[in-house]
């Protein structure tokens, strides 16, 4: 939206589809579920090694069901969050495509804005 009276932005998106992102909270928030999706998949994969080789060298200890049942609990749930942090980072990132990250595009207009009226006093 833009008021009729306001010049048109200057290198704005010429409707191309394409969005330079600035950085602000939904592209930030987007990178942090990416980086956690990749840490719990890194996590997984030292459990699992840590994890190698205890059933045959624990064999017959009660313990070792019980370690087996934990571990497979965990391995669940870290990745339904792995999912998840993926799912949720694709969201982010299209939520600061399409929204084009509206609030710093606002905060730019009205200092340009307040600029301009200054100027014209």
């Amino acid at each position: 939206m833009r008021l009729a009276s306001a010049a048109a932005p200057s290198g704005g998106g010429g409707g191309d589809g394409d969005l330079a992102h600035s950085g602000g909270p939904w592209t930030k928030a987007s990178v942090a579920a990416g980086e956690l999706r990749v840490t719990t998949a890194e996590g997984l994969g030292k459990m699992a090694a840590a994890h190698e080789g205890i059933a045959a060298g624990t064999a017959g200890l009660g313990a070792t069901a019980a370690l087996a049942a934990v571990r497979e609990s965990w391995e669940r749930r870290v990745s339904a969050i792995r999912d998840e942090c993926g799912s949720v980072q694709g969201a982010l990132l299209n939520v600061a495509r399409e929204i084009g990250e509206v609030d710093e595009n606002n905060k730019v207009a009205f200092s340009q804005l307040v600029l301009k009226q200054d100027a014209d006093r």
